[in-house]
């Protein structure tokens, strides 16, 4: 399970992303279609077309973090991506619960995640 400090700022990005992507690719998306800085130490979380590959982007201060979660069964909660946005913010504790398999809108567990 992933821990964020209380005060770290996450952006999800609704529309999905090429997973081929990485350090530089990623960089640019945060900068281009999120309108952020990528040093502002938020981190960016972002999703494929099939939301069953998950990535994420964190400035720590000295490098680039790029953090990478592929499911082998089921797919991610996310934001529908005909809404306008091209970000929503979410609470550590929301980020958390999402990359464990929590379906947000239910809160409950997806079918896919019981052990």
């Amino acid at each position: 399970m992933l821990a964020f400090p209380a005060a770290i700022r996450i952006y999800v990005a609704v529309q999905p992303v090429d997973m081929r992507k990485s350090f530089n690719g990623l960089w640019s998306a945060v900068s281009e279609r999120l309108h952020e800085d990528p040093k502002s130490g938020a981190l960016f979380a972002f999703i494929n077309k099939e939301r069953s590959r998950l990535k994420l982007l964190y400035w720590d201060g000295t490098g680039v973090w790029v953090l990478a979660k592929r499911l082998e069964q089921g797919r991610f909660s996310w934001a529908a991506p005909g809404d306008e946005r091209a970000k929503i913010s979410l609470a550590p504790e929301a980020l958390a619960m999402l990359v464990s398999g929590v379906d947000l809108k239910q809160g409950t567990l997806k079918p896919w995640y019981e052990r």
